[in-house]
C-alpha cells in the first residue's frame, strides 16, 4: 500500500488544491475507508469563500461512500472489503449530547465555548473525503453497509444531503394532510420535499426559478411548483391555500429573503423549518414575525449522522420510495477536482450534485 494519497486541500479563501498527503495512521477504533465516490456540498463551497473558518491545509468533504481498507485493533463486526457508507456527522456514542439523544450535536461544547456545526467531523475538524483515503473516526458508531444491489451513486445522498433533508421535515413535525412550502429546490430542498411526502403531506408547494429543479422538484413529490422569477411566493402560495397558509415552511437556501419569506406564508401555529447555512445575521421583521404573538415554532436541523440514520435511509432506497439518483448531473475523476468546484461554485450547466470519483 502506498505510504500518501491525493487529498483535496483547503489552502486559503477563495483556494483548494489537489495534494499529496499520508495515508492515515488507523487508531483502535478506527477505520480506512478508501474513497470510491464522493461529492461537493454547499457548505464546501463556503469554506472555499472563507464564510466558514477551518484549519489551512485540513482535506474537505464529508460525503464519502467507499470500501474497507483496514480496521482498527477495537473495530468489530466488519471486514476489510465491505462497502460502506459513513455520515457526514460522526457521533461517538457516548457525549453528553448522544447520550441526551441528539447525536448530530456531539462535541458541540469545546474550551472555548459552543462552536456551530456540533458533530460534524469530516472536512470541518478532522480530514475530509475529498480524497483517495479517509479515516472514519469511532467506526462502530459510523460505519453502514451498503446493500448488496445499490450503487454508490444510489446512496450518495445519504451521508448527507438527503439526511439533512429529511431531518427538516420530519423535526417539523408534518402530519398527513398537511401543507408544506419549500423555499429553494436545490439538493436539500428536493430531499425536503421526498422527506415531506414521506412524512404524509399532501401538498406540497415548491420554490425556485430553475427550471429543471422544478421539474426534479414534482418528481421528488411537489404538488405545485412556483418560479419566484415569474410571481410573487409568497402571494401565489397563500393564493393557494385560500389564504389560510400552510402548515410548515421549510428554508433550504441560508438568505434572508428566503427566511422571511417563508415566515410570512406560515399559518398561525405553524412552523418554519430551516435548513440553510447562514453566513450573514438573519432578523425578524415586525410583521413576519406577527410581533411574536403568532404561536410559531423556527426549528432547526443539523445534519443526523450514525450507522442506524445511514441504514434507515439506505433502506428507503432500496425499497424504491424514493429515488435520488437524478441528483446526480455531472461526473468528475478527482484529478478535475479544482473544475468540479468552479462548475458547482457557479452553479453552471444545470448542475445538482457531481460524483467524485478517485
Amino acid at each position: 500500500m502506498a505510504e500518501t494519497m491525493k487529498a483535496t486541500l483547503f489552502i486559503e479563501p477563495g483556494r483548494i488544491a489537489l495534494d499529496d498527503k499520508p495515508i492515515p495512521e488507523v487508531g483502535a477504533n478506527d477505520a480506512l475507508v478508501r474513497i470510491t465516490t464522493t461529492t461537493i456540498c454547499g457548505t464546501d463551497v463556503h469554506i472555499l469563500k472563507g464564510e466558514y473558518p477551518v484549519e489551512k491545509g485540513l482535506t474537505i468533504g464529508h460525503e464519502p461512500v467507499g470500501v474497507i481498507e483496514k480496521l482498527g485493533a477495537n473495530v468489530h463486526g466488519y471486514e476489510e472489503g465491505e462497502r460502506v457508507i459513513a455520515g457526514a456527522i460522526c457521533p461517538s456514542g457516548h457525549s453528553f449530547a448522544c447520550l441526551d439523544g441528539l447525536h448530530a450535536q456531539d462535541g458541540q461544547s469545546s474550551p472555548h465555548g459552543l462552536k456551530p456545526m456540533g458533530g460534524w467531523r469530516f472536512g470541518n475538524t478532522i480530514d475530509g473525503t475529498q480524497a483517495e483515503y479517509v479515516l472514519v473516526p469511532d467506526a462502530m458508531a459510523n460505519l453502514a453497509r451498503v446493500p448488496d444491489g445499490l450503487t454508490d451513486e444510489q446512496v450518495l445522498m445519504c451521508p448527507d444531503i438527503m439526511s439533512t433533508g429529511f431531518a427538516g421535515a420530519e423535526n417539523a413535525g408534518i402530519k398527513i394532510g398537511d401543507t408544506v412550502a419549500v423555499f429553494a429546490e436545490g439538493p436539500i430542498g428536493l430531499c425536503a420535499t421526498a422527506g415531506a411526502k414521506l412524512k404524509g403531506a399532501t401538498t406540497i408547494i415548491g420554490v425556485d426559478t430553475v427550471a429543471e429543479r422544478l421539474d426534479i422538484a414534482k418528481r421528488m413529490g411537489a404538488d405545485h411548483v412556483i418560479d419566484f422569477n415569474k410571481v410573487d411566493p409568497v402571494d401565489e402560495i397563500l393564493r393557494i391555500t385560500d389564504g389560510r397558509g400552510v402548515d410548515v415552511a421549510i428554508e433550504a437556501l441560508g438568505l434572508q429573503q428566503t427566511f422571511e419569506s417563508c415566515l410570512r406564508v406560515l399559518k398561525p401555529g405553524g412552523t418554519l423549518s430551516s435548513l440553510g447555512v447562514y453566513s450573514g445575521d438573519l432578523t425578524l421583521p415586525l410583521g413576519a414575525f406577527n410581533a411574536g404573538l403568532g404561536d410559531n415554532k423556527i426549528i432547526t436541523s443539523l445534519c443526523p449522522g450514525g450507522k442506524e440514520r445511514m441504514r434507515r435511509l439506505m433502506n428507503v432506497i432500496e425499497s424504491g420510495r424514493v429515488d435520488l439518483e437524478p441528483l446526480v448531473t455531472h461526473r468528475f475523476k478527482l484529478d478535475d477536482i479544482i473544475e468540479a468546484y468552479d462548475l458547482f461554485s457557479h452553479q453552471s450547466d444545470g448542475v445538482l450534485k457531481v460524483a467524485i470519483t478517485p
